[in-house]
């Protein structure tokens, strides 16, 4: 890769993830020290610099409004229904058990990226019910919060918990949003 090569910021959540998973030889930790260095961006973090402007406003404004959280509504009960009884097909499904949460997001991210890229709308996504060893499931309680993110919002329609067959409580309907200029 050129070093003159700026990353885009699909590139740079992937290089910090397999980062993350992986440790350096020994000897080249200082070597891996100064590529992280010279990834990191050169422009200001957004967070900081809405700080910043909210210190330069004048007292008598008020501050600027905080983004809604975005709630998805509930699968419609009839459309569940046709789904668990196999009435209305589920068109590609993925399966999360077993991964970890920044491994879990990644490739949930993709999928639903490609899924909804094809005009697909209802997708099944296990998460497994997370009982093993005293565990209460970090994916089955997460990635319903990932679902109101900016980077799944415009994705997902609306979510359900699955039906028995499907794997109930370890696993999600999820109906895709239509591609904008798709009619049906």
């Amino acid at each position: 890769m050129a070093k003159d090569r700026k990353l885009d910021p699909e590139d740079r959540i992937l290089w910090g993830k397999v980062a993350r998973s992986v440790r350096a030889l020994p000897g080249r930790m200082n070597d891996l020290l100064a590529l992280e260095e010279s990834l990191k961006p050169s422009e200001p973090e957004p967070e900081i610099a809405v700080k910043k402007e909210q210190a330069a406003m004048p007292a008598s404004q008020p501050p600027p409004a905080k983004p809604k959280e975005h709630r998805h509504h509930p699968l419609e009960l009839p459309t569940k229904k046709k789904i668990a009884k196999g009435r209305l097909a589920l068109e590609a499904r993925i399966d999360l058990h077993g991964m970890v949460q920044s491994e879990a997001h990644f490739l949930l991210l993709d999928f639903l990226i490609r899924a909804h890229a094809r005009g697909l709308r209802h997708v099944l996504v296990i998460t497994g019910k997370g009982s093993s060893m005293g565990s209460d499931g970090a994916l089955k309680r997460v990635v319903p919060m990932w679902f109101s993110k900016p980077e799944f919002r415009h994705l997902i329609s609306s979510h359900e918990p699955a039906a028995r067959q499907h794997g109930g409580e370890g696993a999600l309907y999820v109906r895709l949003a239509r591609l904008r200029g798709a009619a049906e």
